[in-house]
């Protein structure tokens, strides 16, 4: 299954370091176990790293999506 994970509705005008673990706990509930994952939408670098982190194990997939870059698969964990 595909789950689509709009980053910037995490958090308000300003993503906070000190929400750190509700924005990460948030996109873990999202997620679900051994879906396919893709972040997208306005963040602060810092902030992407830390879910991309926070989501592998979680995830079979997890994908990058933004106008600039199209996808980018940050990591696959499907064996075929």
């Amino acid at each position: 299954m595909m789950v689509c994970i709009d980053v910037s509705n995490l958090y308000g005008e300003t993503a906070k370091l000190s929400q750190l673990p509700d924005y990460e706990a948030e996109v873990l509930r999202q997620a679900g176990d051994g879906n396919v994952v893709k972040i997208t939408g306005a963040a602060p670098v810092w902030l992407y790293l830390r879910l991309a982190h926070a989501l592998h194990g979680k995830a079979l997939k997890l994908i990058y999506d933004s106008p600039p870059t199209g996808e980018v698969v940050v990591f696959d964990h499907d064996p075929f």
